[in-house]
């Protein structure tokens, strides 16, 4: 009778208010998440004064003049009005454009290819895999100038030796206009074969072989497992390939630069791609400026074409 009226007491931990325990601080989550951001947080940091801040300063550039000797001075849109009423711009876009348009489905083509068939050969497999691998590692100058070396007139040049001994007319490959960019082009795909066929190779091996062991009891060919199991799910290294490389031959320089030495992006400009026009630009004519909008403009074309090539090449 004498608990009668007494607050009912809930069993819990001693010493707190209805037996709730105490609090303990950050949840396991959020103590998680602290931890995270701790260690990614100089990578980004990093990340953003390297590539961020420079990227955001050049769109500010781009409508000054500057010299590098004197204050930049705010002119607006003066350099995109000089560089879009300039022919040379338009004929170093259309080379540009060129080079992804040719260089990116050939390299792609053919990189698959050659992945598709060492992917069946046993014997010498990682030797084989090695020597294709082995241009990609190659410094790009010295790749250029060994190319160079090929391609000029007999008896000096390789394949205009080769040429001669088949009763073929020698090639002026560097010094036509009409030549000369494709010669780059064979180069620079050349150079960049060898990533490609190991990115593919890696993605056929991640094709579980029970795909293809139904397929076959199901009396499907060669051609129809290649079209219906191999290449959609080969989708997103496809995907990978074709953005990586798109990006490369838009920012090709080595191979132009060091292939044309006495006429940089020649003869007249026939080989010339835009990132060679911004590096004369900027440090031969000393205009930052104007270089400043040339690089906004081929920032602006890599972000788009990427943007494209993801939208259309999507999971649907």
């Amino acid at each position: 009778m004498a608990n009668q009226g007494a607050p009912e007491r809930r069993p819990g931990i001693p010493g707190t208010p209805g037996g709730q325990p105490r609090g303990r601080g950050l949840s396991m989550r959020t103590r998680q998440l602290f931890w995270v951001w701790g260690f990614l947080a100089l990578p980004v940091l990093f990340y953003g004064v390297i590539r961020f801040y420079p990227t955001l300063n050049a769109f500010w550039l781009s409508l000054t003049d500057w010299d590098l000797m004197s204050e930049p001075e705010f002119i607006g849109i003066d350099n995109y009005t000089r560089m879009f009423s300039d022919p040379e711009f338009w004929k170093v876009f259309r080379n540009t454009f060129t080079y992804l348009i040719v260089g990116t489905p050939i390299s792609l083509v053919l990189s698959f290819l050659i992945a598709f068939a060492l992917d069946r050969i046993r014997f010498g497999h990682t030797f084989l895999r090695a020597l294709y691998f082995l241009p990609y590692i190659t410094t790009a100058s010295a790749m250029a100038w060994v190319w160079r070396w090929f391609y000029q007139p007999a008896p000096i040049g390789f394949i205009n030796d080769l040429l001669g001994r088949v009763g073929i007319p020698q090639m002026a490959f560097l010094n036509s206009t009409t030549w000369a960019l494709p010669s780059i082009m064979v180069t620079a795909i050349w150079a960049g074969l060898g990533f490609q066929i190991i990115i593919f190779m890696a993605g056929l091996r991640a094709i579980p072989t029970t795909y293809y062991e139904a397929a076959r009891i199901d009396g499907l060919g060669e051609a129809s497992i290649l079209r219906r199991i191999t290449l959609p799910l080969l989708k997103p290294t496809t995907v990978f390939l074709v953005v990586f490389s798109s990006i490369g031959f838009l920012r090709i320089f080595d191979q132009v630069y060091n292939m044309t030495t006495n006429d940089p992006g020649g003869p007249l400009g026939s080989t010339k791609p835009l990132v060679l026009m911004i590096y004369q630009t900027a440090f031969s004519s000393y205009e930052m400026g104007y270089a400043a909008a040339q690089t906004v403009v081929l920032f602006t074309i890599l972000l788009c074409v990427s943007l494209l090539q993801l939208w259309l090449l999507r999971e649907r």
